[in-house]
Formats: structure tokens, C-alpha cells, sequence
């Protein structure tokens, strides 16, 4: 493995820690919406953990391609919550640091000269910005203009 490559892997790890962190955060409130009969919530967060394993593959797999070791150990602090607009706020900040280091590792990409991994990492974060973290925010935005009672009742 070359320098650059060991670099990239680096900072590819650091992504992979949010990815990781993401599917465990996702797993406990998916079932946590189940388990409160918000099925509608269920339904698109437990979508949203088999986008986050695969943005983990894609890093997992670039690394492996560039002679890196994935560490499947690390992860970023995280908060497991108990009510609705909680969850939906940690996960939103969650991806909100997990956007602003991909576009630390992408400007990194960009300056090591690694386009094709750069080209990945764009992708994940269109989905991570137009995606995940924008739904997440309408779901707030929804709890403030119809009130909490009405939007779980929307989402049984």
C-alpha cells in the first residue's frame, strides 16, 4: 500500500465509522418505531439502514481495492432516544456530521488526486443531503406545523 493509498484509506474509515454508527442508531429507532405502532416511520427508517450498509459496502470495498483494512470497530458518538422528534433530531445531526466529513474527505480525494474514490464519495453524499438528512428534516418541519399528535397519527 502506498502512502497516498494508506491515506485514503485514513480518511476512508473515518466515513465508515458514521456509516456504521448510522445502521446502529437506525436499527434501535426503527424498532423503537415499531414497537410504538408508527409504521409509516418504521418502514423508512429501516430503508434508510440498508442505504447506510450500502454506503459502508462502497467504503469497505474501495478500501479493500486499495490495499487498506477496514476497521469495523469504530464508530462516532451517538444518542439513542425514547420519543419521536428526538430520534428524528439525533439522526439529523448525525447526518449532518457524516455530510460535513465527507466533504473533508472529498476535498482530502480531491488533493491526493484519487478522482475515482472522490466520484464515490460525491454520490454518498447526495444521498446522505438530498436524501436522508433533507426527509429527516421535513419530518421536523411537519411536527412544528401539525403538532406531535397529529403527525404520529399519520404515521401508525
Amino acid at each position: 500500500m502506498t502512502l497516498d493509498s494508506a491515506a485514503v484509506v485514513k480518511q476512508l474509515n473515518r466515513l465508515l465509522a458514521f456509516e456504521l454508527t448510522s445502521i446502529d442508531q437506525y436499527t434501535a429507532h426503527s424498532r423503537r418505531y415499531e414497537d410504538m405502532g408508527l409504521d409509516k416511520l418504521y418502514e423508512r427508517i429501516n430503508h434508510e439502514i440498508d442505504d447506510e450498509r450500502g454506503h459502508a459496502d462502497l467504503l469497505i470495498r474501495r478500501m479493500l481495492f486499495l490495499g487498506g483494512r477496514p476497521d469495523m470497530d469504530g464508530r462516532e458518538k451517538h444518542t439513542i432516544a425514547d420519543d419521536v422528534p428526538t430520534m428524528l433530531a439525533n439522526d439529523l445531526e448525525l447526518e449532518r456530521n457524516n455530510a460535513k466529513t465527507l466533504r473533508e474527505v472529498i476535498d482530502f480525494c480531491e488533493q491526493a488526486g484519487d478522482f475515482v474514490t472522490r466520484d464515490m464519495l460525491v454520490g454518498i453524499l447526495r444521498d446522505t443531503e438530498e436524501d436522508h438528512a433533507y426527509w429527516l428534516r421535513q419530518q421536523l418541519e411537519l411536527i412544528d406545523r401539525l403538532g406531535l399528535e397529529l403527525y404520529l397519527q399519520a404515521q401508525m
